[in-house]
């Protein structure tokens, strides 16, 4: 059978993946799907709900199995899509931050109240800004989040917003031109995984198809962890970007597939309910419905 594997450049394992031809091995009519090409879907008011174009496009055909950042299965299933986890990454939290200019007034997460914060909203970025937010005593309500997508670096120098959640590569053009400050450490506030899900009727059915896309991903991951210069030309040839600024992305996260474990739930199921409580989705979930225990046994 034909299996349909979505990718783009944000889920570094499958991006390296498409284009190194492992997966065909085993599945010789893969059909990649690029994300980029698909419907982009509605793009809700960041301050009253979540895009949710990744889980949707899971159960409208186009395709079986994605690799994403935290938010897009709690945004699936806060609209009631039946999605299963297949495995996550170590933290990731030296990839992105929270940051303001240097010479910025903000010098506290309370002094963000009222503040302008730019973020791609619907990723990690997302959740990441939400924890912060939270621990400060604040709201989604107390904030003007700015959805900026690839512009969010041009605003935030600009001073056009007031603060930032930014990530690497885009960090590292920023961080050229103008000092920054971290206003929060990642670390010990949000573990920013990547993570793989798919479709529970998938998983249940087909799963030699899944066992195949599990291995692979774990042979390419391996082998850029011996090869970062040549992934990152894989990402410098697509967007333009700086092959040095590329290639220092990747060092930073750590790559390979680990079984979805109950710290790992309980942070999701809190990002979850401060979705919830902030009206970015309309339901309340059970993230652990998610959870399939045998998939685990693939990571072996």
């Amino acid at each position: 059978m034909s299996v349909r594997v979505g990718y783009f450049p944000h889920n570094n394992s499958l991006w390296v993946l498409r284009h190194r031809g492992i997966l065909e091995r085993a599945i010789p009519d893969v059909e990649w799907v690029d994300l980029r090409s698909l419907p982009a879907g509605d793009k809700p008011d960041p301050t009253k709900g979540l895009p949710s174009v990744h889980g949707d496009h899971l159960f409208d055909g186009g395709y079986d199995f994605i690799g994403t950042g935290s938010t897009p299965p709690v945004t699936a299933q806060g609209k009631g899509h039946d999605v299963v986890y297949v495995a996550v990454s170590g933290s990731r939290h030296e990839n992105g931050r929270l940051v303001v200019r240097e010479d910025s007034p903000i010098t506290s997460l309370e002094d963000l109240k009222g503040r302008k914060v730019a973020l791609g909203h619907g990723s990690w970025q997302t959740t990441l800004l939400l924890f912060a937010l939270d621990k400060a005593g604040l709201t989604w309500k107390d904030i003007v989040p700015v959805d900026a997508g690839v512009d969010a670096g041009e605003l935030f120098l600009n001073g056009e917003v007031d603060a930032w959640v930014g990530s690497y590569p885009s960090l590292s053009k920023v961080e050229a031109q103008a000092p920054v400050r971290e206003l929060i450490a990642t670390d010990g506030l949000f573990s920013h995984r990547s993570l793989w899900f798919t479709r529970r009727d998938f998983a249940d059915k087909h799963p030699e198809q899944l066992a195949a896309i599990v291995a692979a991903l774990q042979e390419s991951d391996a082998w850029i962890t011996e090869n970062y210069r040549e992934a990152a030309e894989l990402f410098a040839a697509d967007d333009g970007g700086d092959l040095d600024h590329w290639e220092n992305a990747l060092r930073k996260r750590p790559f390979g597939l680990h079984p979805v474990t109950e710290e790992f739930v309980a942070e999701q199921q809190r990002a979850a309910d401060l979705f919830h409580a902030s009206g970015l989705i309309d339901r309340k979930i059970t993230v652990a419905d998610a959870v399939d225990p045998e998939i685990a046994k693939l990571l072996k």
